[in-house]
C-alpha cells in the first residue's frame, strides 16, 4: 500500500476523471492563496518584498510570516490577520468536490475511510521496514523536512508514500543526485526522480513556472534543493557541536548503487510529481 493525495486516490479508484481532478485542484488552489499573495492584495507588501521573503525561505526553514516580521515588513497583527484570512478561506479537497457537484458528501466520506486505511497500511510498512535500523531517525527527519521544504520553498505539497524495498521498484528514476556528508557520523542524502519531475521541481525552485528548464539547469536546481535538504537534516540529526563537510551534489551514481549499502529509501508524492528520498551511510563506497 502507498499513501496518496486524495485526488490521486480517487482518480486511481475510478471515482473521478482527470478533467474533474484538475478542475478541483484549480478550485482548491484558488481557495488557499499564499500569504504573500494575501499581503499584496491588502497593500501591505509589494511584489518585490514578497519575492524577497520567498527567496529567503529557500535557505531558512521558517514560515513566510515569521521571516516578514523579522525583516520588519509586516507587524505581528498583520501576520495574524493574514493567517486568519487564509484559514477562513481554505477548503479541503473533499469539500471542493462536493461544492463542484463531482461527488456527494457520502461518497467523499467513504473514500476518505478507504484512503485512511491504505495510509495506515503504508505507515505500518514503514515502521516495520525501518525498525531497529540505525538510520531510522535520520530517515524520519528527512521525510518531515522534505515535506516542509516543498511547501515553504516550492509552494507545493509533498508527503511520504511508501517504503522502497528494492531498486527495481524505482527503476523509473532517471535523475539521481546525492550529497555526501563527512563527519563523525557520515551520511548520504539523495533525491531521485524522472526528467519531468526534475524539470517541474527546478521551475518551482527557481520561481520560473512558465519557463521550460533544460536538463542541465534542472539538474543544477535539484542539486541545490538536495543541498538545502541536507543542511536541515544534518542540523537536526547531528550533535550541535559536530563538525562536518558536505561534498558538492553528485549525479554520477545510480539509485541502485546508492541502495546497495544499507541505505533507506522511500517513495514520496508531490504536486510536482513522484520522487524518491534516500538516506545512507556516508562512509560506504558507492
Amino acid at each position: 500500500m502507498a499513501v496518496k493525495f486524495l485526488g490521486q486516490f480517487l482518480l486511481e479508484k475510478g471515482l473521478i476523471n482527470k478533467d474533474q481532478l484538475l478542475a478541483a485542484l484549480d478550485a482548491q488552489r484558488a481557495s488557499n492563496p499564499l500569504l504573500g499573495e494575501l499581503a499584496q492584495a491588502c497593500g501591505w507588501l509589494t511584489a518585490a518584498q514578497s519575492a524577497q521573503v520567498n527567496a529567503m525561505q529557500r535557505s531558512q526553514d521558517r514560515p513566510f510570516g515569521e521571516i516578514a516580521r523579522t525583516l520588519g515588513l509586516l507587524t505581528d497583527a498583520q501576520v495574524d490577520a493574514l493567517l486568519a484570512q487564509q484559514k477562513a478561506g481554505r477548503k479541503l479537497f473533499g469539500e471542493i468536490l462536493v461544492q463542484l457537484g463531482i461527488l456527494d458528501a457520502e461518497q467523499v466520506g467513504l473514500a476518505l475511510e478507504m484512503q485512511a486505511s491504505e495510509r495506515e497500511s503504508a505507515v505500518q510498512g514503514l515502521d516495520l521496514g525501518v525498525a531497529g535500523h540505525p538510520l531510522q531517525p535520520v530517515l524520519r527527519t528527512a521525510i518531515e523536512t522534505c515535506s516542509r521544504l516543498f511547501m515553504r520553498t516550492l509552494k507545493r505539497r509533498s508527503q511520504f508514500s511508501s517504503l522502497v524495498e528494492n531498486a527495481a521498484e524505482v527503476a523509473w528514476c532517471s535523475v539521481v543526485g546525492h550529497v555526501r556528508v563527512e563527519s563523525s557520523t557520515p551520511l548520504v542524502i539523495g533525491l531521485a526522480c524522472d526528467g519531468a519531475t526534475t524539470a517541474a521541481i527546478a521551475s518551482a525552485f527557481l520561481s520560473m513556472p512558465d519557463t521550460p528548464c533544460d536538463d542541465v539547469l534542472a539538474q543544477d536546481a535539484l542539486g541545490e534543493l538536495i543541498n538545502v535538504l541536507m543542511g536541515y537534516v544534518v542540523k537536526e540529526t547531528l550533535p550541535e557541536d559536530a563538525r562536518y563537510h558536505a561534498a558538492p551534489p553528485d549525479f554520477s551514481s545510480s539509485l541502485a548503487e546508492l541502495l546497495r549499502h544499507d541505505a533507506l529509501a522511500v517513495s514520496m508524492v508531490s504536486e510536482l510529481g513522484p520522487f524518491v528520498l534516500v538516506v545512507g551511510r556516508g562512509d560506504a563506497n558507492s
